[in-house]
């Protein structure tokens, strides 16, 4: 069986109407986004599961300076543990599941903190909700900058024909994507719309919790074309850029016994 086909064995789907999304628990890999005909996610066609869908980044995006957390001199490698581990499933239905992670005796060697971090993913009206909570049990501040890491399924020969609303650095035209894709960090101004060819209308939107935003930048990557992924374009929403763990002012630095929220909305309507 390909990662093209849906669904893979130990893949959860999801439904809402014309919405179908899929999850994989072990690593909480959104691994399906479709609206009608439309497949808003990139399904690696060489079984890649780190090169498809939208996996979670925690506790940290891209890779830190050396690959040391500094303030504890431990390792953490690039986008941190979260996709490389299970998590639990705390509740499914039809259209929704919540899964969680909470610290353990693999994760303190690299990230020496006691945390919960759940992940409650749901299937809306060509939506897909994600709402990631992360509880801090310490009695210290807890030090974190996660965030998501779209595959959005773009032809090679379509992606200069991508607009950009939202990012007006951006231009798709300008950039030399079978070359000198890009791998650049911008100010996400919490909605970007895409419209992507032979796909449709794309909206990729944090929403506030407690009248606040987290996630201040977006990151635009793609691959070249001699790769064997590339038919792909990641707008990935992050708290910071690279290395933004080791940047108290850049990070999330939640108060001890207090939790944070952060509300991601991907809405796709097919043309």
């Amino acid at each position: 069986m390909t990662s093209t086909q849906f669904p893979m064995q130990g893949e959860i789907v999801l439904t809402h109407g014309k919405t179908t999304i899929g999850v994989r628990p072990d690593g909480n890999l959104v691994s399906h986004f479709q609206v009608e005909n439309w497949p808003v996610l990139y399904r690696a066609v060489t079984g890649n599961l780190k090169r498809w869908g939208m996996p979670l980044m925690i506790p940290n995006f891209s890779q830190l300076k050396g690959g040391i957390f500094q303030e504890k001199g431990t390792t953490l490698s690039s986008h941190g543990f979260g996709r490389d581990l299970p998590w639990s499933i705390l509740q499914q239905d039809q259209a929704s599941i919540t899964l969680q992670l909470t610290s353990n005796e693999q994760t303190r060697p690299h990230y020496p903190y006691e945390f919960v971090f759940t992940a409650h993913i749901e299937a809306g009206d060509g939506t897909l909700a994600y709402t990631l909570t992360i509880e801090n049990p310490n009695d210290v501040t807890l030090p974190i900058a996660p965030g998501f890491h779209p595959y959005f399924t773009v032809a090679q020969q379509d992606k200069a024909d991508i607009t950009v609303e939202g990012l007006p650095e951006v231009d798709p035209k300008a950039i030399q994507w079978d070359s000198q894709p890009p791998n650049n960090p911008y100010s996400f101004p919490h909605r970007v719309t895409l419209q992507i060819p032979q796909g449709g209308v794309l909206t990729i939107a944090e929403e506030p919790w407690e009248g606040q935003y987290s996630l201040a930048t977006m990151q635009v990557w793609s691959e070249p074309a001699i790769a064997d992924d590339h038919n792909f374009v990641c707008f990935e929403p992050v708290v910071t850029s690279e290395d933004g763990l080791n940047r108290p002012a850049d990070r999330l630095n939640i108060p001890a016994h207090s939790s944070h929220q952060i509300i991601l909305r991907l809405s796709a309507k097919p043309f």
